[in-house]
């Protein structure tokens, strides 16, 4: 049984579908399923991302990893450390969340005296942007007015760009391989209801990725042309630093495995995982998995070096997560036990340690990050 949304919250679920089904009906009675994705997130004041729902932590719909524990951040913080003072940079951080991963990290640089001048936030939510703003005037104000808020990537920038969760939330194309080889899947409407509709691909990239996979007939899933595009910009940006991306995903292999056939977009809403995309839309947070394979070459096309691609444990595990950890006294139960609870939960092959992956892309000379010592995956893309 799902929890059942409050009135005015599906007041707005219905907002959102009128705007979605007017999409449809504008572009004559079928939209590709990345355009409503798009909308279903991100258009303004509706989407879910957009409008003011709690997302985040046990009241909203799920929990990232900084809102598990601050050492995290502070982890990530020791990671990057090393880059920011090789390249006198700053941290641009894409998509800040509850503004938590800033708090924390911020708080860690300034503790090892690797402090940048400015930490940037891409953030295209206004009402995200409040609250990154005021959790940072709360936890951190000494530190706030490093932190400045941007439309769009700089056209130049050096230091260290970092994203947590935000591969998975950019919109997918949707594909169907058939006998007939392979169809994108859109959105039409049917009896005043979202349903599936597949239509030839028009789209030369996506076809060529679509055939190059050669995948069964029956077999549907996601190509993200958005992460390309998303890396392409970073490559363009980025004159001398670190790309460190943190993420739930697969290898190509892996990703477009036969047992994996009916693809990895999933809905989520109040902590519990849908297969229904269509499920009160403006409430329901849409992401599919990472294909770091095409992440990785789309870094390269862009000119950028691929330094490392491990498991999220292995990461943090080799950027001192534990020497953090035990900076908390073992017998200060009320302390310790919330904090080993949390990092079981970063690391154990059952959570989040094998399913989420880190990659790091560079440009220039910069040393090796020590979470890539132990464990890097880089042949397995």
């Amino acid at each position: 049984m799902l929890p059942a949304p409050s009135a005015d919250a599906l007041a707005h679920s219905q907002r959102v579908t009128a705007h979605l089904a007017a999409l449809i009906a504008a572009a004559g009675g079928w939209i590709p399923f990345s355009r409503f994705m798009d909308a279903a997130l991100y258009a303004p004041g509706l989407g879910y991302y957009s409008a003011g729902a709690m997302k985040f932590g046990a009241a909203g719909d799920f929990v990232t990893a900084p809102e598990l524990t601050p050492l995290f951040g502070r982890t990530l913080a020791r990671a990057i450390a090393p880059a920011l003072l090789q390249t006198g940079g700053d941290v641009l951080e894409l998509g800040a969340g509850s503004g938590r991963l800033a708090v924390d990290m911020l708080g860690e640089l300034a503790r090892l005296d690797a402090l940048p001048t400015r930490y940037a936030i891409l953030e295209l939510s206004a009402e995200l942007r409040a609250r990154q703003r005021q959790t940072l005037e709360r936890e951190s104000p000494q530190l706030a007015a490093r932190v400045q808020w941007l439309d769009t990537l700089p056209a130049q920038f050096r230091g260290v760009v970092l994203g947590n969760e935000v591969l998975d939330a950019l919109p997918v194309e949707l594909v169907h391989w058939t006998d007939a080889g392979p169809r994108v899947r859109g959105v039409s409407i049917e009896d005043k209801r979202f349903v599936w509709q597949d239509r030839s691909i028009d789209d030369a990239r996506l076809r060529a990725r679509a055939e190059a996979l050669a995948l069964a007939p029956g077999y549907v899933s996601e190509i993200s042309l958005a992460a390309d595009g998303l890396l392409a910009s970073l490559a363009a940006s980025l004159e001398h630093g670190l790309v460190l991306l943190i993420d739930y995903g697969f290898g190509a292999s892996e990703y477009y495995h036969p047992q994996r056939h009916m693809g990895t977009l999933r809905a989520h809403y109040r902590h519990h995982a849908l297969d229904d995309p269509f499920h009160l839309p403006g409430l329901t947070d849409l992401t599919a998995h990472v294909d770091f394979s095409a992440v990785a070459r789309a870094g390269r096309a862009g000119g950028l070096e691929l330094m490392g691609y491990t498991s999220q444990a292995a990461f943090l595990l080799g950027s001192e997560l534990t020497e953090l950890l035990m900076q908390t006294a073992p017998d200060d139960v009320a302390a310790y036990l919330p904090q080993t609870n949390a990092v079981q939960r970063l690391v154990s092959p059952a959570e989040m340690g094998e399913l989420f992956k880190v990659i790091a892309f560079v440009r220039g000379e910069l040393a090796p990050l020590a979470g890539f010592i132990r464990g890097d995956r880089r042949h397995t893309l």
